[in-house]
């Protein structure tokens, strides 16, 4: 899939120069930056094209009893509505008791208010296994309880529920943590994932990374690989096995309007992966990791890849629990430009960071153009502004992250032990940061400043007095 950046597109042209054809090229007008872009991503985003053609789950044998297997029967209304052009496929109020879905090009799947899709937690109802990522490396493995691959105009919209059913029984336990109900002797995923990172590191090809059947590796809850125009919009996610929405090589991206309400591990709420053009809007995270984690692809297998999250707009919403407010990293090997945060609210008594980029020298990546403003944050255990270029294995790697032109205007904050921990590495220093018109107040452990250039405060408040870098 083609993802390159849908704006500023350049025109080459031919012209005759002293006898000879030369080419000649030509923008339009310079790439916009600053919040000027900002406008110019969101106007480029459009919601799927999807046809006025209604199927109903019903009509293809489905129950919504809760306890009927319906997963063949949305499966075939699925592509009976694909194979005619596309369309809403409805589900009704009711409870409906499904595995993996498997979305196609011109679908909606539309979830009525008082209706619920509610996931297998069998893992073989998620095979056979598909091509997907796990933190930052591509495998074959468990399919995503809703997927698609490579399709146009895909939809989930409604006031449904969509329930993952996972807890400290199903899904959960193989983190290998006891709080989430792991005990000695129980099957964990430490194997797995040690061996699913060696395979990206010695560049396996990725049909050999087998996985699923005996694997412990988690599935997604929805997965949109290689898709371009998606849209999820106002249902609600409770009970993810793992990341609750992760868009992975995907363009021209909307999550509006989603309530995720999942407490379990690396339960991340949105974590838009190698994407390009994202809005995520008016949306309500209360996560048991990161409300939003921008990624690009983790070590050799994300710089083999080789794409940057990019154009990514977050606003208008609600971040409660969480690791991470707004994150970036730590699979972030492939890089990360031109996002913009505005508008939202940090209201949680159990938030780590508020906005946290974290990556090292194994990671690499260039981390640049993030800018946020507006944001008002009541406490955070850590602090508004982290920058962690020590993350896990820190300095010992070759591959020096670049992290640079990442502004805070207008952010305020009630309580937090530190303001700002910005920490590069040697070398590798964190530049051009600058904090402006920022109210931060309750902040009982200063700030942490190190391995880092041209740090900019201009209006600072931080209890109640005036600070300078």
């Amino acid at each position: 899939m083609n993802c390159a950046p849908l704006l500023s597109r350049r025109l080459v042209l031919t012209t005759a120069v002293a006898g000879s054809a030369l080419p000649v090229r030509c923008l339009a007008s310079p790439p916009a930056t600053g919040w000027r872009r900002c406008a110019e991503i969101v106007a480029a985003i459009h919601p799927p094209q999807i046809p006025s053609r209604d199927t109903g789950v019903t009509d293809f044998g489905a129950v919504g009893d809760g306890q009927t297997d319906c997963t063949a029967a949305f499966q075939r209304a699925i592509d009976a509505s694909h194979n005619a052009g596309g369309g809403r496929v409805t589900v009704p109020p009711g409870h409906w008791l499904c595995g993996a879905l498997i979305l196609k090009s011109n679908i909606d799947l539309h979830l009525a208010k008082g209706a619920t899709i509610s996931f297998s937690t069998d893992p073989a109802k998620y095979l056979p296994p598909v091509l997907t990522r796990w933190e930052g490396v591509e495998l074959m493995n468990y399919a995503p309880l809703i997927y698609a691959f490579g399709q146009t105009n895909v939809a989930i919209t409604g006031e449904g529920v969509l329930d993952g059913n996972a807890d400290n029984t199903h899904w959960w336990p193989w983190c290998s943590a006891p709080k989430f109900g792991w005990t000695e002797g129980r099957p964990n995923q430490i194997a797995d994932r040690a061996k699913l990172f060696a395979m990206g590191e010695a560049n396996i090809p990725v049909v050999q990374r087998g996985f699923g059947a005996a694997s412990t590796l988690r599935p997604p809850f929805i997965q949109f690989y290689r898709c371009r125009n998606v849209l999820i919009e106002g249902v609600t996610i409770r009970r993810a096995p793992f990341w609750q929405i992760h868009p992975v090589l995907c363009a021209n991206v909307i999550v509006r309007g989603v309530t995720m309400s999942s407490y379990g591990p690396n339960n991340d709420g949105c974590d838009p992966e190698s994407c390009d053009h994202v809005l995520i809007e008016n949306c309500t995270f209360d996560t048991g990791d990161d409300c939003i984690a921008i990624k690009s692809g983790r070590n050799a297998d994300g710089r083999r890849i080789g794409v940057p999250s990019q154009n990514i707009v977050i606003r208008n919403c609600l971040l409660k629990n969480g690791h991470g407010g707004i994150t970036i990293g730590s699979e972030i090997s492939g890089g990360v430009k031109h996002v913009y945060v505005e508008n939202c609210r940090m209201e949680a008594a159990d938030l780590g960071s508020a906005i946290r980029i974290k990556s090292n020298a194994v990671r690499g990546g260039t981390l640049e153009h993030i800018h946020v403003r507006d944001v008002a944050i009541a406490r955070v255990s850590h602090a508004v502004l982290t920058i962690d270029l020590n993350y896990e294995e820190g300095a010992n790697g070759p591959f020096r992250p670049v992290v640079r032109d990442v502004t805070l205007e207008r952010v305020t904050s009630g309580a937090s032990p530190n303001g700002i921990d910005l920490q590069g590495l040697p070398g590798a220093e964190v530049s051009d940061i600058v904090l402006k018109d920022c109210d931060l107040k309750n902040v009982t452990a200063g700030n942490i400043v190190r391995n880092v250039r041209r740090l900019t405060m201009d209006n600072v408040i931080i209890n109640g007095a005036r600070v300078t870098p």
